[in-house]
């Protein structure tokens, strides 16, 4: 089939921008609307909704905003694609008929099940499906499409199989679809949210507009967004987002292996970016499968460090809570944010962070918080306390599993209530062992001669994220000289030396020339993922923004 299919987001994770779907709507021509909802946080706070009440475990607000936009969008023959069903599509689409019921509406909903798996030990485990179940409710007509756990680019893949008619071997036009969905999966990320260089947008980075693909037959697609909305679309915001929580160059999907080396990006006119060259393989025999288990509980408070001997006071608090409660699954993190011979208190102190993770939840509760508030008048000088004695709350680990693409029920639950199951695909290759290298085997320029001392930031963008407990960090040049020598001087050591916590750890790099860019992918920095993560910068959003701000020798010929 020929044509455009114009395919919007709305949502880049549960809690979005409430009136995005509003927005959306009435800024302009859509055929297709998605929403992403699920991260791997989301589905422990999923898992835990399911245990108060099994009939839950959706994203709610998904509802709520729906109720002010359904008549809309059935108006102006917008169909309506999200993940928010989490583990419970079939909820879901339950409560949609109900709403559209109460509000007088006719609808056809699809939804898409078969990725909970049963691991009797786990809180939730659930395995990343693909997008033919999505297309399969389309060809059925449905209005809106609920899902569990598929990936995220899979919103608008299947959208796009539904449109074109693509089938399983073409893989390129896949390849490209999944790029594009990758590039809207998180909302505003890629109109300039987030973006290194927020300072040169029209708006300064003040409300950027929400994405807009569309999509071409053979799987090529233009980035864009509605007039007048904020933000902006460049050729820099969509390589921050294409560089954003990925590894190697082969993406891992459950429809395609898509080569992001591959990927080409040309401006194609104001906010506007075409996305070419995508070149798909067969996908993995496995599919990947998050798991969250409760992994006990967890208590924080917060001591303020007022002025001259900040080692002793941090190490005197230690030894005080050790005695009191006992070593076992105590952290402390001093952060140094005083400075000397300042004039105000703030300003003058350090801040230490004490943690407690344990499986007793009486220990991790009050009698934690309360022997460090009973150190107020009996420790340091200048005692004091940033947070309130307060109980433990339960915190979840998530690890990454796979299991065989047919050993999964893939389902698609057509509006008429037909029960469609989804055959995996017919070819699968072995997945290929990442291979990270520490510098380009290529000519290396700049890398001698006159120098000053600057912010790397000045001439490179950087956009990192979180993987279960792994982060990654994507670098990219501004122009051609800079990536010529950037290329050659960001190895692995490079980056240990600006980035210390990382020098323990193995750390894979991985080259996107098309892109003037490195990623980095950094395996444990956060230890057992966000939920249990005590780090400063548990989701690793920041590195990217702290790499950028360590001054580095740049060659004086290399300017902003």
């Amino acid at each position: 089939m020929s044509g455009v299919l114009r395919v919007g987001n709305a949502s880049g994770f549960y809690g979005d921008r409430f009136s995005a779907w509003r927005e959306m709507l009435d800024g302009g021509d859509l055929d297709v609307l998605t929403g992403d909802y699920l991260a791997e946080l989301t589905m422990l706070i999923l898992g835990r909704d399911r245990m108060r009440d099994p009939d839950l475990g959706y994203a709610k607000t998904f509802l709520r905003q729906l109720e002010g936009c359904l008549g809309a969008a059935l108006d102006r023959g917008v169909t309506l694609v999200t993940n928010a069903g989490g583990l419970n599509p079939a909820g879901l689409a339950a409560a949609i008929r109900s709403l559209a019921g109460r509000l007088g509406l006719p609808v056809r909903i699809g939804y898409v099940q078969g990725d909970a798996l049963a691991r009797p030990e786990a809180l939730t485990a659930n395995a990343y499906l693909g997008a033919f179940g999505i297309a399969a409710c389309l060809d059925a007509g449905a209005d809106v499409v609920v899902t569990g756990r598929v990936t995220d680019a899979s919103l608008v893949v299947g959208p796009a199989v539904a449109r074109f008619g693509w089938r399983r071997e073409d893989l390129d036009a896949l390849a490209g679809a999944t790029v594009a969905g990758h590039l809207v999966e998180c909302g505003a990320q890629v109109t300039g949210g987030n973006f290194s260089f927020f300072t040169e947008l029209p708006d300064r980075g003040h409300r950027p507009g929400f994405p807009i693909a569309e999509l071409h037959p053979d799987g090529s697609a233009v980035l864009t967004k509605h007039p007048g909305t904020g933000g902006a679309v460049t050729v820099e915001t969509v390589t921050a987002q294409l560089l954003y929580e990925v590894g190697g160059p082969a993406y891992l999907g459950p429809d395609v292996v898509t080569r992001l080396d591959t990927v080409r990006l040309d401006q194609d006119g104001p906010d506007r970016v075409r996305v070419r060259g995508v070149r798909g393989t067969p996908p993995p025999e496995t599919l990947k499968v998050g798991v969250n288990n409760l992994g006990g509980f967890r208590n924080s408070m917060t001591f303020v460090l007022c002025g001259l001997d900040i080692p002793a006071k941090a190490a005197l608090v230690r030894a005080q809570l050790e005695q009191a409660v006992g070593k076992e699954g105590l952290e402390f993190i001093l952060a140094r944010t005083d400075h000397p011979d300042a004039a105000d208190t703030e300003s003058a102190s350090a801040l230490l962070h004490v943690h407690l993770r344990d499986g007793d939840r009486a220990r991790a509760g009050r009698a934690f918080s309360a022997a460090a508030v009973e150190l107020a008048l009996a420790s340091y000088p200048g005692c004091t306390l940033t947070t309130l004695p307060g109980d433990a709350t339960p915190y979840g680990v998530f690890t990454a599993d796979t299991v065989p693409q047919d050993a999964v029920a893939h389902l698609a639950v057509l509006p008429d209530g037909t029960r469609q199951p989804i055959a995996p695909p017919p070819v699968t290759c072995p997945a290929e062992t990442p291979l990270g290298h520490q510098a380009s085997t290529g000519p290396s320029s700049h890398s001698t001669g006159p120098s000053r001392r600057a912010p790397l930031g000045e001439v490179v963008g950087a956009r990192s994220g979180d993987k279960g407990g792994d982060a990654n960090l994507g670098v990219w040049a501004r122009t051609d000289a800079t990536w010529a020598w950037l290329r050659g001087w960001l190895t692995v050591a490079r980056l240990a030396e600006l980035l210390p916590e990382t020098a323990p750890l193995a750390v894979a790099r991985y080259e996107l020339p098309n892109l003037r860019a490195v990623n980095f992918v950094i395996e444990g920095l956060l230890g057992p993922g966000v939920a249990a993560s005590t780090r400063f910068d548990p989701q690793a959003k920041a590195l990217g923004e702290l790499l950028r701000s360590r001054i580095v020798d740049l060659p004086t010929e290399l300017r902003a």
